[in-house]
């Protein structure tokens, strides 16, 4: 499937937290979102993606955009992981079963592996893509880019 595209529109989805709870994004109604996506938990990368985004929480609700974490693991696996990290205000979300299935309609899901890739999502409020950012896989998004933008 191709890469999602800025001006592509992808719609609500609904995808267990590691919080074992249900995050629909209908229910964001309003809000931005971003998707920041990390190939798999408990690897040094991924971890500090995450933890940028629970250290800039606050900056990204007063940009009135949800920052949320994805990959293919487990909810069990993302809890456990969760607690390990500290992270305490963002959602991570499990992309578990159907195994890739949101990395892979945003065409970022990689056959061969069995993740996805490295990338930052935003959404805006209609659920269009605004911005789109693939990373290489060791390298750590910079996450004032991201908030550089929303500004």
């Amino acid at each position: 499937m191709a890469r999602i595209q800025v001006g592509d529109v992808f719609g609500d989805f609904s995808l267990k937290s590691h919080t074992e709870a249900v995050v629909d994004t209908e229910a964001l109604a309003g809000k931005k979102i971003l998707l920041s996506f990390h190939p798999l938990a408990w690897t040094e990368v991924c971890a500090r993606q995450m933890q940028s985004l629970d250290a800039n929480f606050e900056a990204f609700l007063s940009l009135n955009t949800v920052p949320l974490g994805l990959s293919v693991d487990s909810v069990p696996c993302k809890k456990a992981w969760a607690e390990s990290l500290g992270i305490e205000k963002v959602d991570l979300l499990a992309d578990f079963w159907p195994h890739g299935g949101i990395a892979s309609k945003l065409g970022i899901f990689i056959d061969k592996f069995g993740f996805s890739e490295r990338a930052n999502i935003i959404l805006d409020k209609q659920r269009m893509v605004i911005f789109v950012k693939v990373y290489p896989m060791r390298e750590l998004p910079d996450i004032s880019e991201v908030l550089d933008f929303l500004r």
